[in-house]
């Protein structure tokens, strides 16, 4: 038993180391790990950054997303330089009338005329005319009982009469402050009715009187009025002296 024990031993012994060997040569460390026998070393310190790859293809689109809440109003910007006037539209058609506006201040309007006829025959030489037979005195500055006008407003007038003529010749004139201005004479025709007429613009300032009247001597006083045949004097402003008024 003792012999048997022996031979055991020792051919284990004889056996283990080679085994041992072929175990090694069989199996291998991984590389990788930490340890490449069968007791590793400490860890190594890392490596540096490896360069940035290239970039890749870009991608393509995705889905449009939702829209997003509505931001913040931003600051008003300057105002922009003025652009080049565009062409001219088509006219429209014209508006409504507007409303009535108020009533404004008139301006003050002189007023001055008069405009008279004759219902008889005309009084002696050298006399005023009364034309009695008022076609328009609204002003009253004519004065029928005495036949002259009276300016109230200086200014510039108008002068004008015309006259029929019936039996006898007629001489007249027209009158500005005592002193003749102008002169109309008609020789009659017998068995005709005649016409005498004149007229005159005159500067008048006031307080002057105008009027018309036969003048001479002898029979020159045809002047005639009826009911079919007028003899007739007038007068009005143009204008006034607007530096008095």
């Amino acid at each position: 038993m003792r012999g048997s024990a022996g031979f055991l031993l020792c051919l284990v012994l004889l056996v283990a180391p080679y085994c041992t060997e072929v175990a090694a040569q069989d199996i291998q460390p991984d590389p990788k790990t930490p340890c490449a026998n069968w007791m590793g070393g400490a860890p190594g310190y890392p490596g540096h950054n490896g360069l940035p790859g290239r970039d890749g293809k870009d991608g393509k689109d995705g889905l449009k997303g939702e829209k997003g809440e509505e931001g913040a109003q931003g600051p008003k910007g300057d105002q922009g330089e003025t652009g080049v006037p565009g062409q001219e539209g088509p006219r429209g058609f014209p508006g409504y009338a507007g409303q009535k506006g108020e009533k404004g201040e008139g301006a003050f309007i002189y007023r001055s005329a008069f405009s008279v006829g004759l219902k008889e025959r005309a009084p002696h030489p050298n006399v005023p005319i009364r034309f009695s037979k008022i076609f328009y005195n609204e002003q009253s500055h004519y004065d029928a009982s005495t036949g002259k006008f009276l300016c109230s407003i200086p200014g510039t007038y108008y002068f004008a009469y015309h006259l029929t003529v019936y039996l006898t010749d007629v001489k007249v004139s027209l009158y500005k402050k005592d002193k003749a201005v102008i002169f109309t004479y008609d020789q009659f025709q017998k068995n005709n009715v005649d016409q005498a007429s004149g007229s005159v613009l005159l500067h008048l300032s006031s307080g002057d009187e105008v009027w018309l009247q036969v003048y001479g001597e002898g029979d020159n006083n045809g002047v005639y009025a009826d009911n079919i045949n007028d003899s007739t004097f007038m007068g009005f402003l143009l204008y006034p002296d607007l530096d008095v008024h």
